[in-house]
């Protein structure tokens, strides 16, 4: 009888704790589940143990989602000596609190985006992982959708000068799950766990995509937040971005949908876009950048694809080409399917994963860094100061 090596016999856990186990903790335990079975790791990530405030739910989504071991308290995950990573998954308003006390711990940090509820939360947060370098800790911002391939390509070509001078930035984010004013009210459309609505919730993630790809810096903005629906029923239940509407209602305290334009620290001009009343848009989040010698376009939704126009081409048959982001030699695809087989949106959580535990093997600054964070919070925060005086606002470089 012959016997299968254990390829892993050699190879150190990475012990994950994660803390919130809703939309985020699903996506976050699926990546950690599926990371080292695609991908050749320096480290075995080791589902841990997960914690929730309901011991009944805790429970139920360890079970469901894969991990060991349950904890009714953040607190409680991060004192633990078999914790390695600290996997933040919670709404907005409890980030800064949990990750300083991992970082404090000597606790690696995943924390999911934006980065805080304020500036203030977010240059503490910045502070302690700075702090906590020093010992070789590490810490990421999960600004996940840098890690969809089509993405990765588009800052290759940016950054190996195919598109010349950037002059024109676009991004939007459509989504259209509250259009329906019953739609019952959430943690997202409240001020104090959400910090803003589609402003921080979905333009931050195209903040950090456009400056992702440009390489470059917003350097000051000047927008407008509205709130189209004002009152919304309580819900009976919540699951996801969906929910039930139950009796009595309670009030929206954040904007429905956000625009801004923005000028980049390189020379480009920006135009911004998010809102969740876009009809019949559910995840679009659409990206166009026009340089001097080419373009490239994206969209979420054909997420995929890339588009990409080369000015340097015969004018008789240049034009915009569509890339099947597919082949091997594309930004992480090499460890999926043939050429033509396509994967979805799960895979930015594990490239995620898979990237953060090699850099923590590696002793790299893992990035989004919490300075990167940082940076999309001073945009987010000085969009909202313009919105309210009507003015332009500088963002600090």
């Amino acid at each position: 009888m012959t016997t299968t090596p254990d390829t892993h016999a050699s190879t150190r856990d990475l012990s994950v704790g994660m803390v919130g186990y809703a939309f985020m903790g699903a996506a976050h335990s699926h990546a950690w589940r599926t990371a080292p079975r695609f991908f050749d790791l320096p480290l075995r990530p080791r589902m841990r143990a997960v914690a929730g405030r309901d011991p009944e739910g805790v429970r139920a989504a360890a079970e469901r989602l894969g991990w060991e071991s349950t904890e009714t308290s953040w607190q409680a995950l991060v004192e633990r000596d078999d914790i390695d990573l600290v996997d933040v998954c919670t709404p907005g308003h409890t980030h800064a609190e949990i990750v300083i006390a991992a970082l404090e711990a000597g606790k690696h940090v995943l924390c999911e985006k934006p980065l805080a509820n304020s500036v203030e939360e977010a240059e503490a947060m910045t502070r302690a992982a700075e702090a906590a370098a020093a010992s070789g800790v590490r810490a990421m911002v999960g600004f996940t959708y840098r890690r969809v391939p089509a993405i990765a390509l588009a800052r290759q070509l940016v950054a190996e000068g195919r598109l010349g001078t950037l002059h024109h930035v676009r991004a939007q984010y459509l989504q259209d799950w509250i259009v329906d004013p019953q739609a019952p009210l959430s943690w997202r459309l409240e001020k104090d766990k959400a910090g803003s609505g589609s402003l921080g919730d979905i333009g931050a993630h195209i903040i950090d995509i456009t400056q992702f790809i440009t390489g470059d810096t917003i350097s000051r903005v000047t927008g407008r937040l509205h709130t189209f629906v004002d009152e919304r029923p309580l819900p009976s239940e919540h699951s996801g971005l969906s929910g039930t509407a139950g009796t009595g209602t309670g009030k929206v305290t954040v904007d429905d949908a956000a625009t801004f334009l923005a000028d980049f620290r390189g020379g480009a001009m920006g135009v911004f876009e998010a809102t969740r009343f876009a009809s019949g848009r559910k995840n679009a989040i659409r990206i166009e950048v026009n340089g001097s010698q080419g373009s490239i376009a994206f969209d979420f939704e054909d997420m995929n694809v890339l588009h990409f126009f080369d000015g340097t081409e015969d004018a008789r048959t240049a034009g915009f080409r569509r890339i099947l982001v597919t082949e091997p030699q594309h930004p992480y695809v090499g460890a999926w399917w043939p050429p033509g087989h396509v994967i979805g949106y799960e895979h930015g959580f594990i490239h995620q994963a898979v990237d953060l535990v090699r850099d923590i093997a590696a002793g790299d600054a893992p990035s989004p860094s919490f300075a990167d964070g940082l940076q999309v919070q001073r945009v987010l925060a000085a969009v909202e100061t313009s919105s309210d005086n009507d003015s332009w606002q500088e963002i600090p470089a």
